[in-house]
């Protein structure tokens, strides 16, 4: 027995008519021009210059937005210094977005001109020498006038010794030391290691730190005697020595000799 065939019934003829112009609609959609890639917004930058990341997306300029891949985009803007992670979200017609998660920058280190923002590891990410956002004016700054100091550069990282002692003394006020200053200026040297210094004052040599015989953990009763030393006499006061959390001296400003009396 043979069975008729239905034919094409009406109904599976308009569901075939509309999967060939959905296919039709997809593929122009896909290859229109209105849909490319032409403006790029950039959120949540402090650090990062978004002329810096619109330069890493050039590449894809003018590609279809419905075919492009972002996780690659967001790949490539992770190898850039400053930032931690990043999402790259498409907004049609025409935009990509990209959403920054910076690194933190928790102090600037100088070295002579140059100046670097510091994340919590001790990562240099950035320089801050020209243009420097408000968030930057607002860190604690460490001074290095070491020789050591000239081989720095963004992608290198501080020592874990030198990052400690720096984020202990770089956070001190003068309050913290009974002292009547206006600011505080911290700085390490091949001669003396670590000090702070009250401008046009006194200077407070605490010197160096190592992993285990004298390390940054010092620093707190350091400062406590720094202050009893400093607490009612800091205008006769020179320079100071801060060897231990108990050991400590002063040296007093030098007295201008009296003027002789005209005979």
């Amino acid at each position: 027995m043979r069975r008729a065939s239905g034919g094409l019934s009406p109904v599976r003829a308009g569901a075939m008519l509309a999967l060939l112009l959905s296919a039709a609609a997809i593929y122009g959609v896909a290859n229109s021009s209105a849909f490319t890639y032409a403006r790029l917004r950039v959120e949540g930058a402090t650090f990062t210059a978004a002329a810096d990341v619109e330069a890493v997306l050039a590449a894809v300029r003018g590609a279809n937005l419905f075919s492009l891949r972002t996780a690659p985009l967001e790949a490539v803007l992770r190898d850039m210094e400053t930032v931690r992670d990043v999402a790259v979200t498409v907004r049609l017609p025409d935009m990509l977005v990209a959403t920054l998660a910076e690194r933190e920058a928790i102090l600037v280190w100088r070295s002579g001109a140059r100046r670097y923002l510091v994340d919590p590891e001790g990562y240099l990410f950035a320089r801050t020498d020209d243009g420097a956002p408000p968030e930057a004016a607002l860190l604690p700054v460490v001074e290095d006038r070491r020789a050591a100091a000239a081989g720095l550069s963004i992608g290198r990282s501080l020592d874990t010794i030198d990052l400690d002692a720096a984020t202990r003394l770089g956070s001190l006020v003068p309050a913290d030391i009974g002292s009547d200053a206006e600011g505080l200026e911290v700085y390490v040297t091949d001669e003396h290691g670590f000090v702070v210094r009250s401008p046009g004052g006194w200077t407070a040599v605490f010197g160096f730190y190592t992993s285990s015989l004298r390390t940054p953990e010092l620093i707190p009763g350091q400062v406590r005697l720094l202050r009893s030393l400093l607490i009612g006499r800091e205008p006769l006061v020179e320079r100071i020595i801060l060897a231990s959390e108990t050991d400590g001296t002063y040296i007093p400003k030098s007295t201008p000799p009296p003027a002789s009396a005209e005979p």
